[in-house]
């Protein structure tokens, strides 16, 4: 399964960047996500702990997120759940006066004769998409605002 969810931001990359940097803050700044434990932290990389829903269908994770700042990008590898295995990466594109965001999320699932299926009909379409898209509408949201406002609205250490 590959997928590939992107929306344009009027703001900075590394405006956005940090947003999706401090994804332990994401149960505050996205409705959808229920909880984001940090679980073990070494530098640019965390152990996550993630949960979500998706119109009220509960889902759950772990992930190690890595960062990249110098590029920027982030990324994160499923370690535990059943996407486990699944590659996320985040990119920031600077494209005219704001940024091009995109996820895109690579899942092989081995699961014999519907694996393929399940990958691409029930959790990239029903799962990953909606949850990708949602994500990045209200990341728009408040980096365009803090963009606006001048400040790193969403963004300050805690």
């Amino acid at each position: 399964m590959y997928t590939r969810t992107a929306l344009w931001i009027r703001a900075q990359p590394a405006t956005i960047f940090r947003l999706v940097a401090e994804v332990e803050h994401w149960p505050e700044l996205l409705p959808h996500y229920r909880w984001v434990t940090v679980l073990e932290r070494n530098g640019d990389r965390k152990l996550v702990e993630m949960a979500a829903h998706r119109d009220g269908f509960p889902v759950r994770w772990r992930a190690v997120q890595t960062l990249f700042p110098e590029i920027p990008r982030v990324t994160f590898l499923h370690v535990r759940g059943v996407t486990r295995g699944m590659a996320v990466a985040w990119s920031f594109e600077p494209a005219g006066e704001g940024t091009l965001v995109a996820i895109e999320h690579w899942l092989t699932l081995r699961w014999p004769l519907i694996g393929p299926w399940a990958a691409h009909a029930i959790i990239g379409r029903q799962f990953v998409e909606p949850i990708a898209g949602r994500t990045l509408r209200h990341l728009k949201r408040l980096a365009e605002a803090a963009e606006r406002a001048g400040t790193t609205m969403g963004t300050e250490r805690r």
